[in-house]
């Protein structure tokens, strides 16, 4: 059996998951859906696959599967749409903006069966799965604090902010699903602060560029999310986990691993500078499960339920930043 698939989306992120179904000889992408034609053509014409509407994927009988790499206010209502009409869908994160939106989503799929798959990608980041492993396996006996560190080198633009939702929507909502993964509890209370540091615009459209956050379970573990809009030294993403019977933590990847001693000392190579080369390993194997879980007939992970539990977080933020208490998660 080979999984045909469909893309909704042809921009950046679209690119890269065209790459990794061209790579799984399990699928085939048959048909690309964009708004700017000439994205949609470029992909097309490098993969073998159709341009075609979104309309006619919808109706197409022959398509297992839909990828949504489109804008995020369409993302509830392309969910919803093909869940309906019975395809494997596979959907950039969030959900939605507005927590409400993405439950009656998530109700919707839950009615008509669907298989939804989010798009957590750093749950597939070999370093991360170690770490999770590490823990599965019992080496570092019970968890008890975890710590995460995601800092992007520089801010994104002032447009992208604008249509964003907020750093914890867009940013922290990783860390959000990472910390879930880890921690294997679900989290009660958020509490933090956020400022504005690094541009002063971004305080100006109501977001903020750097933020602490601590998350607690109702049995007491604990997690700590560092985030900033500006890390000089490259792209900052390191995770430790603490358990009762010691730790394991999963540095910085660079993109040649070697390391120079001299006169002058110690030195590496920069950090990667750009999350899509940093997790690309970890884009591939996210495809490479989604087609897995339709094949086997599994539910998918992360499900649209993961998603929207990580938006609920992200809210729990926003509200204990701007109210300055801990909240609860409700």
């Amino acid at each position: 059996m080979v999984t045909t698939i469909a893309l909704l989306g042809a921009g950046r992120i679209g690119k890269v998951h065209a790459k990794a179904i061209a790579e799984d000889k399990r699928a085939r992408l048959v048909a690309v859906a964009d708004a700017m034609a000439p994205a949609a053509a470029a992909i097309a014409e490098a993969t073998g696959a159709a341009v075609m509407t979104i309309d006619a994927i919808e109706a197409d009988g022959s398509i297992d599967a839909v990828i949504i790499c489109t804008p995020t206010n369409t993302h509830a209502d392309l969910i919803e749409r093909f869940a309906r009409a019975g395809k494997a869908v596979f959907c950039e994160k969030p959900v939605d903006l507005d927590v409400a939106r993405a439950r009656a989503c998530a109700d919707v799929v839950r009615e008509v069966g669907g298989r939804v798959m989010l798009g957590f990608n750093r749950r597939f980041d070999p370093h991360f799965l170690a770490v999770r492993a590490a823990i599965d396996d019992g080496r570092i006996g019970d968890v008890e604090m975890v710590t995460i560190v995601s800092r992007d080198p520089g801010p994104p633009p002032a447009e992208y902010i604008k249509v964003s939702g907020g750093i914890f929507r867009d940013m922290t909502i990783h860390d959000f699903d990472m910390a879930r993964f880890l921690l294997g509890e679900e989290i009660a209370t958020v509490s933090g602060t956020a400022s504005v540091l690094v541009n002063p615009e971004i305080g100006e459209l109501g977001d903020y560029d750097s933020a602490s956050l601590v998350l607690a379970t109702a049995s007491g573990r604990q997690c700590v999310i560092s985030n900033s809009r500006r890390a000089a030294y490259g792209y900052d993403q390191r995770i430790e986990v603490l358990g009762s019977l010691g730790s394991v933590s999963a540095e910085n990847q660079r993109p040649v691993s070697i390391e120079i001693a001299n006169k002058d000392g110690y030195t590496r190579p920069p950090l990667h500078d750009f999350f899509m080369t940093r997790y690309t390993a970890a884009y591939a194997a996210e495809i490479s499960a989604f087609i897995d879980s339709i094949e086997n007939d599994t539910a998918p992970s992360p499900s649209i339920e993961d998603g929207l539990m990580a938006l609920a977080l992200a809210d729990a933020a926003v509200r204990a930043v701007k109210e300055k208490k801990t909240i609860a998660v409700g």
